[in-house]
């Protein structure tokens, strides 16, 4: 299984998935870590300059088409990931992360490693609480 972990290139758990800089591909085969590696991510800075939706009455940010697009870009690099662990998102990646059939989970946990190692035991709370 690989689990995708959100980060700036460091050892910490980003706080926004859209400015984030990189994703933590760890592979976890019988509970163990078998293997790590830094993927680049696009982010909200590198997408400034394209067209974005203008919230419409009712509707919540980040949730037109457009935005949609822009997050699916944005997780081309995890496509062959099961599970995305994240400090804070926005609704609309939230669910378009889902759309990939990649479960997205948010944490207060800020270093990666204790992210992992909770996720491995099954004690991963989904902090749906963090969207923003």
């Amino acid at each position: 299984m690989k689990i995708a972990v959100i980060t700036n290139g460091s050892d910490t758990i980003s706080q926004h998935f859209g400015r984030a800089t990189h994703y933590l591909v760890a592979t976890i085969e019988n509970d163990q870590i078998i293997n790590r590696e830094l993927r680049e991510k696009i982010n909200h800075y590198q997408l400034q300059d394209v067209p974005h939706d203008h919230d419409q009455p009712g509707q919540k940010h980040g949730m037109g088409k457009q935005s949609h697009e822009k997050h699916l870009q944005m997780t081309e690099p995890i496509q062959d990931c099961e599970v995305l662990i994240c400090r804070g998102m926005g609704l609309g990646a939230f669910e378009s992360v889902k759309t990939r059939g990649i479960r997205p989970i948010l944490t207060d946990i800020k270093m990666v490693d204790d992210a992992l190692q909770a996720f491995i035991k099954g004690e991963l709370v989904n902090r749906v609480d963090l969207l923003h």
